[in-house]
């Protein structure tokens, strides 16, 4: 597995490139993704949504255009692709999959496992290749998404980390700003988020 990573827009969301078997998966393609996106894919799959937010959903559609290939998105944050409730102006794209919860892809033969952790947005979701995670705005180095935005949820942002610390397995993690982890450096910080998730319901 070969990863590619740039950071765009002015929020600086990390848009990946994802080479597994020689077959690229683009995750999160935010603001001004789509050149950067084209100089660097050679075997273009599939675009992957890890949630519905405009900084990570910014060029789905010009991409979709552009490469001919298909979007996935959690069926809970499909509608922020025509609604953003962040109140910006988003190209408005259109997922040919819905993902429900926890499910497991099969795309040109590579296994992409959607892992359902909702909190801060409804359908946030982790996506694993391999022994890689790309968190979106779930887990970052040292801290979590914020779960308190529109359609954010602190009672399911408890669960969802009280969920993830209990996993035994080791995982590197890509967020979506910011510097890669890994998920027993970050178990190691989840009871300090937990209390102060907690306190807010």
């Amino acid at each position: 597995m070969h990863i590619k990573m740039q950071a765009m827009g002015a929020t600086q969301t990390n848009c990946y490139i994802v080479t597994v078997e020689e077959k690229d998966f683009i995750i999160d393609p935010g603001t001004g993704a789509v050149k950067w996106v084209l100089e660097n894919v050679t075997n273009p799959v599939a675009i992957l949504n890890t949630h519905g937010h405009f900084d990570h959903v910014w060029s789905n559609h010009a991409l979709q255009v552009a490469l001919n290939i298909p979007l996935y998105c959690p069926k809970d944050d499909v509608f922020m692709l025509h609604n953003c409730p962040l109140g910006q102006s988003v190209p408005p794209s259109d997922a040919d999959y819905l993902v429900e919860g926890d499910e497991t892809l099969v795309l040109e033969g590579v296994e992409i496992r959607y892992r359902h952790f909702p909190g801060h947005t409804p359908g946030c979701s982790i996506i694993q290749v391999g022994d890689a995670w790309f968190s979106g705005d779930f887990l970052f180095a040292q801290s979590i998404g914020r779960w308190d935005f529109p359609f954010s949820d602190g009672k399911k942002m408890l669960q969802s980390l009280q969920k993830v610390v209990q996993i035994e397995e080791e995982y590197t993690i890509y967020p979506g700003h910011g510097s890669s982890t890994t998920l027993k450096a970050e178990q190691r910080h989840l009871g300090y988020w937990i209390t102060q998730v907690r306190s807010t319901i």
